[in-house]
């Protein structure tokens, strides 16, 4: 296998070079004010080595990308109980979509959609004011990272309230069907502040390392989850992790991964390592358009498609 370190220089170069570049996420309207023209790239082995190129030590918003994370935790505090009020089935459908939750009674297909989003953000809300919740995320997401300076952009949360509006939709509707428990406004609280969350892509795929590693953290030789569960989200990842775009994701890398409207795509080659990638314009499915080509060339250049080379 080539050298990683020429080849995320390469990537970073190839992607730079690029003229179409997507749109960025104008509905959010901190999102807006991003420039397109960055891209990141990171890779975390599971020995412990790490390769960066172009804007990889700058924060921006994880998004969706942040779902991996609270679907993790969520799971650690109520187990296989979480599956009663959410599906693991891909969706086909736009990622804010509600004409599914009417068909099918409330209940969410997956957890990464942001309806299934929403009822983890419930679930962990359990027994919590909304700011203890919060603050249960950002501290699980540093102890992943082993980095104390991750932190919530709160304009970016505030800049989600103010206008999503969707998503008050889908937690209302999914309250009529008894989904969700606690008041839409502090489940919805929960949820912005967890997609406001702002790392770099070397954070990122510190983070994401102990999918790669059994469950195991090997940086700080900690479990975070069992190896089975640590495959389990992987396959979640991998069927459900790009929207209606989870198939041509799978087609064309041949890695689980997990994207968000901020541009980043964490992804995941098991036994060998953890990708994050960032670049804010997204393509119409609303995945990072070069951070999904990088993801493509990254795979085809080292193998580690886990559909074999």
């Amino acid at each position: 296998m080539e050298d990683l370190q020429a080849l995320v220089d390469d990537i970073s170069r190839e992607m730079a070079a690029r003229e179409e570049r997507g749109k960025v996420a104008d509905y959010i309207p901190e999102l807006a004010k991003v420039d397109p023209g960055h891209f990141g790239i990171a890779i975390t082995t599971v020995g412990g080595r790490e390769y960066f190129a172009g804007d990889a030590e700058l924060p921006f918003s994880i998004q969706s990308v942040s779902k991996v994370f609270a679907l993790t935790l969520a799971l650690g505090k109520v187990g296989d109980r979480l599956w009663n009020r959410v599906g693991r089935e891909p969706s086909g459908s736009a990622f804010n979509s509600i004409v599914q939750l009417e068909r099918e009674n409330g209940k969410p297909r997956n957890p990464f959609i942001n309806a299934g989003a929403i009822v983890v953000a419930d679930h962990l809300l359990g027994g919590h004011m909304p700011k203890e919740a919060i603050g249960e995320i950002v501290q699980f997401v540093r102890f992943l990272a082993d980095d104390d300076s991750i932190y919530i952009d709160h304009a970016v949360a505030k800049s989600e309230q103010e206008t999503g509006f969707r998503n008050f939709a889908l937690a209302q509707f999914m309250r009529s069907f008894g989904i969700i428990e606690h008041p839409a406004e502090q489940v919805l609280g929960v949820y912005f502040h967890q997609c406001a969350l702002a790392m770099t892509c070397r954070q990122l795929a510190r983070a994401g390392l102990f999918l790669a590693a059994g469950g195991t953290n090997p940086r700080t030789g900690r479990t975070v989850v069992s190896r089975d569960r640590a495959r389990r989200i992987n396959a979640l990842m991998l069927t459900c992790g790009h929207y209606d775009g989870s198939g041509e994701f799978a087609y064309r890398v041949g890695l689980p991964g997990k994207s968000g409207v901020g541009g980043g795509i964490l992804a995941v080659a098991p036994g060998k390592a953890s990708v994050a990638v960032w670049s804010p314009g997204l393509n119409k499915n609303g995945n990072s358009l070069l951070g999904s080509q990088a993801l493509e060339m990254l795979a085809q250049r080292t193998g580690w498609s886990i559909f074999g080379q």
